[in-house]
């Protein structure tokens, strides 16, 4: 029998909500859309009552690697020399050439970004091959400005490259392409080989926020205006984007927005990175119980999207005025969650890198005025640590981070305060 389309209608509302109730996911992602705070606080704990001991745990278990007791930074001179043994390499593995086919690519666009940020931490240390690494940086900043007029969309896109690689972003782009030709949405997601949109999913979030910062960065060194345009466009994208229910893909654009006020002094990002703070990012962190100051979802939990949203948090924290009310459940967030990890390097060992790095001396540098602040989080004490290990692989042989990473620890090496 066929029911009369009200009456179907209001069978569909109500398993609906029925499923929005039971389902945390399910409720999460319908709180996001109304941005109704209460909504999210509550599928927040219907969340975590499911999890239960499980809540802050990650889904892959955490590897610490101790760190010898004799272990040290790199010198001065050391740091000084870092980066130019690399460069070659670095050429070689230049992959980001304008005009390339996207869907024949097997890295998504964040690794350009990569290597802006860390080519630009060493021009700006004056370190060995600086100019030769600010070549590399404006070189990927073209690259990254023809990608995405060539998407049209105003966001960094990702590749539509299926298949190409097994790197998990890769994997997770080629499942995602195809659900989007399975449901007939090919056209509406990809634009001369670069997906623009993700229809809600929110992981365009990831590279867009990359290299947004990224191109903000090498705007502040250089002045040229056409980063900056690039920037402002995808902050300007990042901004219109709805939350989605991974808190580190809105913690991405919390970052992206966050950087785009400190540049621009415009106060719509702010405005609009404390929102996304406060409603997509803070709500999934515990604030009690073992594992407090993790994000609860076994995803989120894992150490180097902590430290993602650790970096987001404390790119806004630094941004808003002394005085601004949000700003109490900003830095409340960010000391509790850099605590919660940051005590591990000491305790345990180094469990995540890269993010870490990047997360660490950009809260180093961001409160280099408030020691208080950087004593309790335990921020120097990490960083410390993490960068002994780090200089230890290096004189192996070994290149421990990515371009950013590197770039941004060598350049705070040579240049710290005795």
């Amino acid at each position: 029998m066929r029911l009369p389309s009200l009456t179907l209608l209001l069978f569909t509302t109500s398993a609906l909500m029925l499923q929005a109730q039971t389902d945390p996911r399910a409720a999460l992602a319908e709180a996001m859309k109304t941005q109704d705070a209460a909504a999210i606080r509550s599928a927040v704990e219907l969340g975590r009552q499911a999890l239960g001991n499980k809540a802050g745990e990650p889904e892959v278990a955490d590897e610490h690697q101790p760190v010898p007791a004799d272990a040290k930074p790199l010198t001065k001179d050391e740091a000084q020399r870092g980066m130019a043994p690399h460069l070659k390499r670095l050429e070689q593995l230049r992959w980001w050439k304008i005009g390339v086919d996207p869907t024949k690519l097997t890295a998504p666009l964040r690794a350009p970004g990569s290597v802006i940020g860390g080519m630009v931490a060493v021009a700006k240390a004056k370190l060995d091959g600086a100019d030769q690494c600010l070549g590399f940086a404006k070189d990927a900043a073209d690259f990254l400005i023809w990608a995405q007029d060539q998407a049209g969309a105003g966001c960094f896109p990702f590749p539509a490259a299926k298949g190409t690689s097994d790197a998990r972003a890769m994997q997770v782009a080629t499942r995602f392409l195809a659900n989007a030709e399975k449901a007939g949405k090919l056209d509406e997601t990809v634009r001369n080989g670069w997906a623009y949109n993700d229809h809600g999913d929110g992981g365009l979030q990831f590279d867009n926020g990359e290299c947004g910062v990224a191109m903000f960065e090498l705007y502040e060194l250089t002045k040229d205006p056409r980063y900056l345009n690039s920037a402002i466009k995808a902050a300007d994208w990042a901004a219109a984007l709805p939350l989605c229910t991974n808190w580190n893909y809105n913690a991405f654009s919390v970052h992206l927005l966050a950087k785009a006020y400190a540049v621009t002094h415009d106060a719509k990002y702010l405005q609009s990175s404390l929102q996304k703070a406060l409603l997509g990012v803070i709500p999934g962190q515990l604030t009690d119980g073992p594992h407090a100051g993790r994000w609860l979802d076994p995803h989120n939990a894992r150490p180097a999207y902590h430290y993602v949203m650790m970096g987001a948090l404390a790119q806004l924290a630094a941004a808003m005025p002394a005085d601004h009310p949000d700003r109490t459940a900003v830095m409340k967030s960010l000391t509790l969650g850099l605590k919660s990890r940051n005590a591990e390097f000491q305790t345990l060992g180094v469990m995540t890198k890269d993010k870490a790095i990047e997360t660490l001396l950009l809260t180093q540098s961001l409160f280099a005025n408030d020691e208080a602040f950087l004593t309790t989080t335990q921020t120097t004490e990490a960083l410390h640590t993490l960068a002994a290990l780090a200089s230890e692989q290096a004189r192996r042989g070994k290149l421990p981070f990515g371009p950013r990473g590197w770039g941004m620890m060598l350049g705070w090496l040579a240049t710290a305060k005795p």
